[in-house]
């Protein structure tokens, strides 16, 4: 498998611009890349977009702190989904997490989930914030709410994914629940341990730098 089909080309700077969006859909559709993931205000512009290709639109909520309130969160995601989003990434309530209101974390996520039906849901966990301990109970929550996917970090942290956080991941979800690995993947060479420690899919906006040393492997 190539690894453009793992990717999720990625444009969530607060400076992003309609031409920057037009720019990554563009790019991801010449790279048939698996998806653009942009914030929820231009997913109608790059469903249109990428509308006449195998480009899915990956939309934000509660993007990047998670500490929206559940009810905004559910309306960001109804909406995005409304302008055709085919996956939602929403951001983890990491306050909740880290005062063991885990019921209140499980709402959070459930909610969202609830109301956007079949549409792929993939939870931002931050792990540069979490302990491993927490980074298990919130895998653990997430199972609880049947999320598709848990994703390491929005980027925006101290800190990315780390290879130690996707491998405690995959033992706690097991196949319970698929991986996306981002922030801080900018290379082949990284993106393939991430794959090969168990990610299902790779955040990054260094997409196209990656497949620029494809051409030294054949693995993926």
């Amino acid at each position: 498998m190539k690894i453009n089909s793992y990717i999720d080309h990625t444009a969530l700077k607060p400076t992003t611009t309609e031409r920057d969006i037009i720019n990554l859909c563009n790019e991801a559709k010449q790279n048939q890349f698996y998806s653009v993931c942009i914030s929820s205000c231009y997913v109608p512009l790059a469903k249109q977009l990428v509308s006449k290709s195998s480009v899915k639109v990956c939309a934000t909520v509660g993007f990047p702190l998670g500490s929206a309130s559940t009810q905004a969160k559910v309306a960001e995601a109804k909406q995005a989904v409304n302008d055709g989003a085919d996956e939602i990434d929403m951001v983890i309530n990491i306050g909740y997490l880290k005062s063991k209101n885990h019921v209140a974390v499980f709402k959070d996520i459930s909610d969202v989930k609830s109301a956007i039906g079949k549409i792929p849901l993939k939870v931002i966990l931050e792990i540069s914030e979490l302990s491993k301990n927490e980074i298990i109970k919130a895998c653990e929550i997430c199972m609880d709410a049947n999320v598709d996917f848990i994703k390491t970090s929005t980027g925006f942290s101290k800190g990315g994914a780390t290879l130690t956080a996707v491998k405690i991941i995959r033992k706690t979800v097991r196949n319970s629940a698929k991986i996306k690995a981002s922030g801080g993947i900018q290379d082949f060479e990284t993106a393939v341990k991430y794959i090969d420690a168990g990610a299902n899919r790779i955040g990054t906006s260094s997409g196209i730098a990656i497949l620029s040393g494809e051409l030294s492997t054949q693995d993926y």
